[in-house]
Parts: structure tokens; C-alpha cells; sequence
């Protein structure tokens, strides 16, 4: 039996495709950023108990989780334009939802529209992979890293426009969810412009590939999930809580929206080159590189609560994250076979987003509920990072130490 054939690579259509989906991610993912800094400080205001105040960024991730398997198999079967309009639709859903919830002063509402919120986050989890589909195989990890640097651009944006809406209504921030729904609006026309074909069904009596559970026990597809998932949980461990540690330690939320801000320049900004590394020293060395900055984020975060400090370990966690995820993504794009693209796709991005919503539920927890300080919350944030850092590091040796053969 003979293999579903693949899409066919064209460099010069994967360049516009790129291009594309890097706007996408500039304008549509700046949604995120925004997200981030504000759900968080509203969750605050709007929840009974100060513990819950980061559940409606846990529910982003949950929704995100959730969509990402039916949004992989929307992709897999009619293309990724529809799986992507989809996402942006329910971003705007979400918003309006949200929206909503703030004007009523209703928590509950507010959390239905973080679900919904969650749906074009998955949707956006795809791009990386989409910018891969139809390129050569010497110029995918470039595509992919030219993609993910498209949040350069979200990085400036989403906090800018933050500051310009989170103040500009009666209701504190209901004027940045409503920010929202115009980029999502936006995002339903671009995807219009995008040019990946429908994957080929495959024909009578060809391979399927593997299952699922076959693809988990293949070393070097289980390590590249690990890593992307530590690399993102540990990445929105840390995020998710910087703007409460920030106000909780006396600054303004200008100041929180800037250290966000320059932590999304660090998440995007390398991946102009990351391909470049990738392809001169090799994806491993580029993952365990990631997984040491992430490390060295802790620890400039242990040391100190000065906005310095602030800015220095958000930087650090945007850095590692980038080498860690796209290296991850790298290695997982070129370990299945064609006919597995969904299949592996939407388990990762499962698995990816369920570890980073485990990380977001923990992390309002140990923030808010840790030693009765926010100093000793962030202090708890951090020290979590340390286990889970240890577990795809040595994962990653594990499958550095393999025989080749094997």
C-alpha cells in the first residue's frame, strides 16, 4: 500500500502564505497579549474570591484545549482557511461575550467568553503549522520561525492598545474586548488570501498511518510533545501572573502592560533567526538551549521584585519559550508522516494546551493563596518552574543518548 502524497511544496506559495499568516499573527494574535494583561486584573474585580482571579485566562486554555482535536479535523478535512475563519469567528464570540460579562458586572458571563476566547487561541496554535504545509523541506523551519516573529508585531500592539481602551469606557476594560472584535473581524477577510490546498483524501486502500497511541510511543515524537508542552505551561505559569505581581508590588498597570509588552518582543522577536540556528547547530541543541534560558528566568525572578527584575525574568521566559516551542514544533513537523498531519497535530496541541491550562489554574493559586504576600506568590510561581524544567531536560538527554538504530 502507498501513502497518501503530500501537499505539494512550493517555495514561492509558501512565501505568500507566509506572509499571510504573519499578519495574522500580528493583528489577530495581539488579542492574546491583551488577554493576558487585563483578564486577569478583571477576573480580580469580578470574582468573589481573589483566589479565582486568574480563571478566566484557565479558561482561554481550557477552551483552547478543547478546540484543538475538532479544529485539527476541521483542517485535516476541508482546509486550513476554514479551520482558521472559525477561530477568528469565535474570537469575536468570545469578546462580545466578555464584553458583556463586564458591563453586567457578572463573572460567570465573563468566564463563558474566556471559553469561547479559547477557540481562536487553538486556531492560532495552528499557523506554525500551516506555514509549513506547502514549503520545501530546507525551508520549513524558516517558515515556521518567520511565522511565530509575526507576534513581534502583536507584542507592540496588543499592550498599546491595552493602555489606549482598558480606561476608555465607564467599565474598566470592556473597551479592550470590544478592541477585539474589530482584529477578529479583521482576521475572517485575510484568511481569504491564504493559498494551502485541501489535504488529498486518501485513495481506497492506502495507509492511514499510525494511531495515536502508536505515534506517542514513537521517542522522538513523545519528546518533542514534552518539551513544547513544558516549554508553553512553564511560559504561562510565570505570564499568566506577572501583571498581579507587578500591581501587587506598588507599579501601575502601564508598567505591567510594558513588562508584558517587552516579554512578547522576547517570545517573538529571535524567531527571525531561530530557523537559521535550528539549521546550523540542530533542533536538540536549540530545545535544551531554551529549556536553560527558561531556567535562568527563575532565577533572576527569585532574586528580587524591582521592576528590573520584573523586565529581566520576563525577557529571559520570552527567549526560552521561543527556542523551546519552535524547536519542539520543528521536531514534531518532520517526525510523522502526511497522512498523520492531523492526527499528530491536533493530539499535540491537546496535550500542549492541557499542560498549559493545569499551569494557568495553578498559577492564580500560587500567586494569590501562597504565603499571604504577593512576594512570596511570585517567589511560589517560579520555584514551580523547576520540576518540570528537570522532566523535559532529561527527556531531551534520553533521546540524545538513544542508538541511532533504535
Amino acid at each position: 500500500m502507498t501513502a497518501s502524497p503530500a501537499l505539494p511544496a512550493s517555495d514561492p506559495r509558501s512565501r505568500r502564505n507566509v506572509w499571510v499568516l504573519v499578519a495574522a499573527q500580528a493583528v489577530l494574535g495581539s488579542q492574546m497579549s491583551m488577554v493576558f494583561i487585563v483578564a486577569g486584573l478583571a477576573g480580580q474585580s469580578l470574582a468573589s474570591n481573589i483566589c479565582w482571579a486568574t480563571l478566566p485566562i484557565s479558561l482561554t486554555v481550557i477552551g483552547s484545549m478543547l478546540a484543538a482535536t475538532p479544529l485539527s479535523a476541521v483542517m485535516q478535512r476541508f482546509g486550513r482557511r476554514t479551520g482558521f475563519v472559525i477561530g477568528a469567528v469565535a474570537g469575536m464570540i468570545g469578546a462580545a461575550i466578555g464584553a458583556y460579562g463586564l458591563m453586567l458586572g457578572s463573572f460567570p458571563v465573563f468566564l463563558i467568553g474566556s471559553l469561547f476566547t479559547g477557540v481562536y487561541m487553538s486556531a492560532q496554535g495552528f499557523y506554525r503549522f500551516a506555514a509549513a504545509d506547502t514549503a520545501s523541506e530546507a525551508f520549513r523551519p524558516k517558515a515556521i520561525s518567520y511565522v511565530m516573529a509575526g507576534g513581534l508585531l502583536s507584542a507592540i500592539l496588543g499592550p498599546q492598545l491595552v493602555k489606549l481602551t482598558a480606561e476608555a469606557m465607564v467599565v474598566p476594560f470592556m473597551g479592550t474586548y470590544l478592541a477585539a472584535i474589530g482584529l477578529n473581524f479583521f482576521g475572517v477577510f485575510l484568511f481569504a488570501l491564504l493559498d494551502i490546498p485541501k489535504p488529498r483524501p486518501p485513495a481506497p486502500g492506502a495507509a492511514l498511518g499510525r494511531s495515536r497511541m502508536e505515534l506517542l510511543r514513537e521517542p522522538r515524537i513523545a519528546v518533542a510533545m514534552i518539551c513544547a508542552t513544558v516549554s508553553y505551561a512553564l511560559m504561562n505559569l510565570v505570564m499568566t501572573s506577572s501583571p498581579l505581581a507587578v500591581v501587587g508590588c506598588g507599579f501601575e498597570t502601564g508598567d505591567a502592560a510594558n513588562v508584558v509588552t517587552a516579554h512578547v518582543l522576547a517570545m517573538y522577536g529571535p524567531s527571525f533567526f531561530t530557523g537559521h540556528i535550528i539549521a546550523r547547530i540542530g533542533v536538540e541543541k536549540v530545545v535544551a538551549l531554551g529549556l536553560v534560558i527558561l531556567a535562568g528566568s527563575g532565577a533572576v525572578a527569585l532574586s528580587g521584585v524591582e521592576l528590573e527584575h520584573f523586565f529581566g525574568a520576563l525577557i529571559l521566559l520570552g527567549l526560552g519559550w521561543n527556542f523551546g516551542f519552535i524547536g519542539a514544533t520543528t521536531m514534531l513537523a518532520s517526525a510523522h508522516a502526511p497522512e498523520e498531519r492531523g492526527r499528530v497535530q491536533g493530539l499535540n496541541d491537546f496535550i500542549v494546551f492541557g499542560g498549559v491550562t493545569l499551569a494557568s489554574f495553578s498559577s492564580g493559586g500560587l500567586m494569590n493563596c501562597s504565603g499571604g504576600t504577593v512576594q512570596a506568590g511570585w517567589a511560589a510561581v517560579n520555584l514551580a518552574m523547576l520540576p518540570f524544567l528537570v522532566l523535559a531536560g532529561g527527556a531531551l538527554i534520553w533521546l540524545a543518548l538513544r542508538p541511532k538504530e533504535a
